[in-house]
């Protein structure tokens, strides 16, 4: 489909920039966000937390208490290049790690970032990963997906509210310049990992907006102003996210560390926005009660740190998929949850990348069960046996606009066994 044009803002602009890559585009980004002042990492990093995923302290807060993701982000699978990890490969690989954090305050402001290791990865070596470690290779999660089912051997996922911040890590880290934020580069991946290939996303106020002219989204800038992802609601409400502390594996070798799993996925919104009214989507966002009600205004920021689904839409999800016909996404995964708490800490942004709308869905669970009890959740599976007008897709919360193009699993592993652990660290 035929796409409209219309004047580049600097949102759009910056995360056209991220999409690309390289050092023109560091260049572009970087004068385009007015050269800021960008903070230093210490030179002492011995006060830096055990946990890679240890990221909501160095995040801002909205008014009501959500935590804020940085802006912009870039993942970077990578395959290694040897056989079996030397201690030489070790000490290179993390000394890029330690140079980035020389380089830029580990913050919102300056640079956040984890690396973490598949399944495939560790299928190198002749010992096991420990029973504390549930990382199985990634599967199909329902019966209507047909997932790529990838095994790259790592990911390392960049962040930062500065674009050109995450484009100059991605230079440094692949051996293209030899300096980062004034600070000399102890060394790079280079010779050690391939890349094999980028991914890029947004989250945040106004940049889908800004970025809405693709494939995917109807003509008419459906996106409202006010929504920091493409389907027009908040998701990241703090009390519907997993601690960090929930997510963190307890006992073993890889203490301190997390699984996190990487899914790509392409979003249909057409008939979201034109055939479904506002009352429409918010029943299958949420609830029917709380589109009944009129609970939800604008994206959502009225509901707080709660999405609210907890208890009266939790409870009844069989009624409303009789009497609605439709169920909400979040009345389903309120139902996931253990003591009232959720167990899985979402980390996922938008993208643009080919020029289609996505989700780049990163999550964090102390083991993959975790995140493979919630998404089977999502397929509302009894309510589709029970009621006829819950389908697979349809009236079944979202997931009729959303398709699995592929599915990944790793281990996010503590600091310290950051670079190319055994599985016996």
């Amino acid at each position: 489909m035929a796409r409209k044009t219309r004047g580049i803002s600097r949102r759009a602009f910056v995360k056209s920039a991220v999409a690309i890559g390289g050092a023109a585009a560091v260049s572009a980004c970087l004068d385009r966000e007015g050269n800021p002042d960008v903070p230093s990492g210490p030179d002492d990093l011995s006060s830096y937390p055990t946990r890679q995923h240890a990221w909501n302290d160095s995040l801002m807060t909205s008014d009501v208490g959500n935590v804020m993701a940085p802006k912009h982000h870039l993942l970077l699978p990578f395959n290694y290049t040897g056989d079996t990890p030397t201690p030489d490969e070790r000490e290179t690989v993390e000394k890029t790690l330690q140079s980035l954090e020389h380089a830029y305050e580990r913050s919102h402001n300056g640079l956040l970032f984890t690396m973490s290791y598949s399944p495939a990865y560790f299928d190198r070596f002749d010992e096991s990963l420990p029973d504390s470690v549930d990382l199985p290779h990634p599967k199909a999660l329902s019966s209507f997906e047909e997932p790529e089912l990838e095994d790259y051997d790592a990911i390392i996922h960049l962040a930062s509210d500065y674009g050109h911040v995450v484009l100059a890590a991605e230079e440094a880290i692949m051996g293209k310049q030899d300096t980062l934020n004034g600070h000399e580069m102890a060394a790079s991946f280079e010779g050690t990992f391939e890349k094999a290939e980028r991914r890029t996303g947004f989250v945040g106020e106004g940049i889908p907006a800004a970025n809405q002219d693709v494939d995917g989204i109807p003509d008419g800038d459906p996106v409202p102003e006010d929504s920091p992802l493409f389907m027009g609601f908040m998701s990241g409400f703090s009390d519907n996210q997993a601690t960090e502390d929930r997510v963190t594996i307890q006992d073993g070798p890889f203490a301190g560390g997390t699984t996190q799993h990487v899914s790509r996925i392409r979003l249909r919104l057409d008939d979201w926005y034109v055939e479904q009214n506002r009352e429409e989507r918010v029943a299958e966002m949420f609830c029917p009660f709380h589109a009944e009600e009129g609970l939800v205004e604008g994206a959502g920021h009225n509901l707080g740190t709660d999405s609210q689904v907890d208890g009266e839409c939790a409870d009844r999800i069989d009624e409303d998929a009789r009497t609605y016909g439709r169920i909400g996404h979040s009345q389903k995964m309120a139902s996931v949850r253990e003591n009232g708490k959720p167990i899985i800490l979402r980390r996922d942004f938008d993208s643009t990348d080919g020029g289609e709308a996505g989700v780049h869905f990163v999550s964090l669970h102390r083991g993959i069960g975790d995140f493979e009890k919630t998404r089977e959740a999502m397929n509302g599976e009894k309510q589709v046996k029970e009621s006829p007008a819950i389908k697979q897709k349809v009236n079944n919360g979202i997931l009729e606009y959303m398709f699995v193009k592929h599915r990944a699993n790793y281990l996010l592993p503590p600091r310290a066994h950051r670079a190319l652990p055994t599985p016996a660290p």
